[in-house]
């Protein structure tokens, strides 16, 4: 489909008149940015319109604040983003300071941890913190981090457990054999009580947060200090960690690209990424509003 080509479907329309969008809510890797991971013109244009236009704009994404510069000179006004799956709203305007962080206690982490070695043998784990990841011997580190500690899992998350250890943002597991759905259906079964497991990568790496923490749920309390209604929200994304926040949203899309959990949760769906899906919508939102400004 052409970039000037329509959205493949609109949202469906409740009763009654739908609230002018006030919020763009949306995520990165396989949905705002391109699969070189970059952010095309097209799109930087379009957040800075909707901007502009006094709509504000959130990334949402699994990603840590450690990996934000990609689009941190295109966060306007507020400067926030919500990292890390939900555990933890971060200032780009102040190099990634931390403004709110929603820990996975250490104890549900070690739950975690000992339930999956159990049930799935041949997991391995890593830590995310605030301050960077550490990792087991046997975990991919998919982007090495020279500052990394290398431990058991067990280990990691014993050790500085004093009210100044750096809080534990999310646990990551890795199976090497197992699909990922296959990976995350075994998962939720096995310790679905101790935690939020979730997935965003296209391997079988699994991300575990604290109860109730969600891009959605971290979304709903940052939309509620600027008394934003979900109506008033519209969030795109592409893969099971954004279920939740599409579900949530009043308006939604899925990518063309996006995983079958995500069109099923979402209320619309647009291109691809690399088509600048989130884009071509917003472009439409904001001819909309002009149009109905001329009238």
């Amino acid at each position: 489909m052409g970039e000037d080509g329509p959205v493949t479907s609109a949202p469906q329309c409740p009763d009654g008149p739908t609230p002018a969008p006030r919020l763009i809510a949306t995520d990165l890797d396989g949905t705002l940015l391109h699969d070189d991971k970059s952010v095309s013109p097209r799109t930087v244009a379009a957040l800075a319109a909707a901007e502009e236009a006094g709509i504000e704009v959130f990334f949402v994404t699994g990603r840590p604040a450690r990996w934000m510069d990609v689009v941190s000179d295109h966060v306007h006004g507020h400067g926030l983003a919500i990292c890390a799956n939900g555990a933890a709203v971060v200032d780009l305007h102040a190099g990634r300071e931390f403004v709110q962080v929603r820990a996975l206690p250490r104890v549900a982490a070690l739950a975690v941890v000992n339930a999956l070695r159990a049930a799935v043998p041949g997991t391995s784990f890593a830590v995310e913190l605030t301050t960077g990841i550490n990792y087991e011997p046997a975990y991919p580190p998919f982007f090495k981090d020279p500052g990394a500690r290398v431990a058991t899992a067990e280990k990691l998350l014993h050790e500085d457990t004093d009210e100044n250890a750096a809080p534990v943002l999310k646990l990551l597991a890795h199976h090497a054999e197992l699909a990922p759905d296959e990976f995350l259906t075994l998962a939720r079964a096995a310790a679905g009580e101790y935690a939020s497991i979730t997935r965003s990568s296209p391997t079988s790496l699994l991300e575990v947060s604290g109860t109730g923490v969600s891009k959605a749920s971290t979304l709903a309390l940052c939309c509620a200090e600027r008394g934003i209604s979900p109506a008033e929200v519209v969030a795109f994304g592409d893969m099971p960690n954004d279920v939740e926040m599409l579900s949530w949203a009043g308006t939604s899309y899925a990518m063309g690209n996006a995983h079958p959990d995500v069109i099923a949760a979402a209320s619309g769906r647009t291109v691809a990424n690399n088509e600048d899906g989130v884009a071509l919508v917003i472009e439409r939102i904001l001819a909309e509003r002009t149009a109905q400004q001329q009238v």
